[in-house]
């Protein structure tokens, strides 16, 4: 998942939406969220940042410091759904 750290970390809102599959949900502490309004509000207009500290050994999990000027930085855990290459589900929450 490190395209999907890259695509954050350098504020690319298209490459981001790249990674995604049309259909692609999320959910944010085990709450489901419209996806499109949350990555606005939580990453591309506040700042979002990711610094990782462990990804398991397929990379589909993740676990990162997640820094944005609304909440500062906090240790948060990332799972990732993968549909032919492009993510279709991602859960993250505290860690």
């Amino acid at each position: 998942m490190q395209a999907f750290v890259n695509a954050i970390n350098a504020g690319d809102r298209d490459g981001f939406d790249a990674l995604l599959t049309p259909d692609a949900t999320m959910s944010d502490d085990g709450t489901d969220r419209d996806l499109t309004a949350w990555v606005d509000k939580e990453i591309f207009s506040a700042d979002g940042r990711m610094d990782i500290e462990s990804e398991s050994a397929d990379g589909l999990e993740l676990v990162a410091t997640f820094t944005n000027s609304t909440w500062g930085a906090m240790r948060t855990a990332w799972r990732f759904t993968v549909d032919d290459g492009r993510i279709s589900r991602f859960d993250t929450g505290q860690a």
